[in-house]
């Protein structure tokens, strides 16, 4: 059963839809970016050194001179953070009278680690866990593994919730998962020891990024093909809209405890939604509960302003009762396809390899480069700040980029512009204004491909495997959150490391995307063999599609090109002459932050 006609008579952009998008979807995206990034504060990092008790009570800096060596940090000479002088400090004072005397008369001492544990500023938190359970110097990659372990969380529960959903429905399984990250939230501001809040954090981590999916399809299910663009870039907005207003929380909760508080208490509230937020019709028709499904469109009809015939319903259950019962007869004819069939034939499996190594770069550099914002120098609330807030131009230019260059052109540009400005932080890494404004732009660069890439990809993938090279590029993508958080890990030694790594990252996944064909205006492939004939003409030099091209042109080249080149584009739209069979909106992806 088409759905889209069914929404055509009830309405694909009503005021139901509306009223649902705007004051309940879009506000439960927030909770997805609120538990990714409130971790990186509660471990943040603070500035230590070793503790003296025999020094205690004097001035800082003079304790510091005296007790602590200096060595040379990310090009600027500072005191350690680990090491100290193996002194006698009680006998040494003894000997004179004060310690200005004592730095004057005593030569250079052995230096040694930290016996007494450490001092640690209170100037930036109050409180964090590397502070509460000495997370530094041999243990200071613990935090880094709590972030792994979040992601690795991530990927299991993405896995589950696609079950859930799909079995389900989209509604009960959004309040699961709310449930287990509010029950886990909490929870981790009651961990005694770093290990207990490892196994919370990755209680949370399995509902990150998942929990984000039921409010993004359940927009994109209840309207309709033309208004689908809208909710995707809606979405994204709510997203990064959720990031800055996490900037604002963690600078006002300055200990760790109350933070996992204040970023979870709040989202009990959404728990009012489970008697306004409605299930898909268009799921509920799939699994063929009419009767759900039948009162729910009726309510869109009426909230929407339009009258149906009084036997409209009546139709619509035999329309449905008679092509389930076609369909199901189809179904045993069908041909099952698996995920070697996305690399059964050469173009394919070059589309695939490529659709899915920039799929990992996308994701790793998005998350990268969020991670990485606290520890960019300078003030690490106004750096996340500012990497949310960057994100929203984006979102002003990037439709009509997509519509007039094409998909090929505007993903590679938006990763190409962003990985050289990761890559120029080199050439200024001790300017730390610069190095802010290179770091924005390259944010700006991967927010812009994040928005693009599933849209292509859904685009270049055959509907026969479209959801199975979706869920596998998309998997494969997610390991990227792993890797990430050990390359940030790098830049502890030399702070632009990272942005390098990520910046050729990103060229490199630019470069790949001219690999890619041209989608914009053209058939959607249906079969394995549409798949494999789409993009074989298409030229790495081809020049970016025009909006509306001349029907006579179909037969010419491209100016820079010597092949017939895909990006010479016909007016079609995406959705003309696919057959309702086929099931293409059982079908929806989510490309996560």
């Amino acid at each position: 059963m088409d759905f889209d006609a069914i929404l055509e008579d009830v309405g694909e952009f009503g005021r139901f839809q509306k009223l649902v998008i705007y004051f309940i979807l879009l506000p439960a995206v927030i909770p997805c970016g609120f538990h990714a990034y409130s971790q990186l504060f509660m471990a943040g990092d603070v500035n230590h050194w070793c503790k003296v008790p025999d020094l205690e009570g004097l001035d800082v800096e003079l304790t510091k001179n005296f007790s602590i060596p200096q060595e040379r940090r990310n090009g600027i000479q500072d005191y350690s953070q680990c090491n100290m002088y193996d002194i006698n400090y009680t006998d040494f004072l003894s000997r004179y009278s004060t310690i200005e005397e004592a730095l004057m008369s005593e030569g250079p001492a052995d230096i040694v680690p930290c016996k007494n544990g450490w001092v640690y500023e209170d100037t930036v938190y109050q409180s964090t866990i590397v502070t509460e359970w000495d997370l530094v110097c041999d243990k200071d990659f613990l935090p880094t593994l709590g972030l792994v372990l979040l992601a690795v969380g991530g990927i299991i529960g993405n896995y589950i919730f696609g079950y859930l959903q799909d079995t389900f429905g989209r509604k009960p399984s959004f309040f699961i998962y709310l449930l287990i990250e509010c029950i886990f939230g909490v929870a981790t501001a009651f961990a005694q020891n770093y290990y207990i809040w490892l196994i919370f954090r990755f209680g949370v981590g399995f509902t990150v990024p998942a929990i984000m999916a039921t409010p993004y399809v359940l927009a994109i299910e209840l309207v309709g093909p033309r208004s689908r663009t809208l909710c995707t870039i809606l979405s994204n907005i709510a997203y990064s809209m959720g990031l800055i207003l996490l900037a604002g929380v963690v600078y006002l909760v300055r200990d760790w405890r109350y933070l996992a508080l204040a970023t979870t208490l709040p989202f009990v509230c959404f728990f009012l939604y489970i008697w306004l937020m409605p299930e898909s019709p268009r799921w509920l028709l799939a699994r063929g509960q009419f009767e759900k499904a039948e009162v729910i469109l009726k309510k869109m009809a009426r909230i929407n302003g339009k009258s149906l015939p009084k036997n409209y319903m009546v139709h619509l259950r035999r329309k449905y009762e008679s092509d389930k019962l076609q369909q199901d007869l189809e179904k045993e004819k069908l041909r099952t396809y698996g995920i070697f069939d996305l690399f059964r034939t050469p173009n394919m499996r070059k589309k695939t390899i490529i659709i899915t190594f920039i799929w990992f770069t996308n994701t790793s550099v998005y998350v990268g480069l969020s991670y990485y914002a606290p520890v960019l120098g300078g003030d690490e609330f106004l750096n996340f700040f500012l990497a949310g807030v960057v994100e929203l131009p984006t979102y002003l230019f990037l439709w009509p980029s997509m519509e007039r260059l094409g998909r090929r052109w505007t993903l590679c540009m938006s990763m190409v512009v962003g990985g050289v400005a990761c890559l120029t932080t080199f050439l200024v890494q001790h300017e730390t204004n610069v190095t802010l404004a290179l770091y924005c732009v390259g944010k700006m660069g991967i927010s812009s491909s994040f928005v693009v890439l599933p849209l292509m990809a859904s685009e270049l993938y055959p509907t026969v495997v479209r959801g199975l090279g979706m869920s596998l590029s998309s998997v494969l993508g997610m390991l990227g959150p792993i890797f990430i958080p050990l390359v940030n890990y790098l830049g502890s030694d030399i702070m632009v490391l990272p942005l390098i790594i990520m910046g050729a990252l990103l060229v490199a996944g630019g470069i790949a995307s001219l690999l890619l064909p041209e989608t914009l205006n053209q058939h959607l492939p249906q079969t394995l063999e549409d798949g494999e004939k789409m993009g074989l003409d298409t030229d790495f030099c081809c020049s970016p599609p025009v909006k509306e091209p001349k029907n006579e042109s179909d037969e010419r080249t491209c100016k820079n090109c010597s092949a017939l080149c895909s990006c010479q584009m016909i007016s079609m739209p995406l959705v003309e002459n696919v057959s309702p069979e086929k099931d293409l909106d059982a079908v929806e992806f989510i490309l996560v932050k």
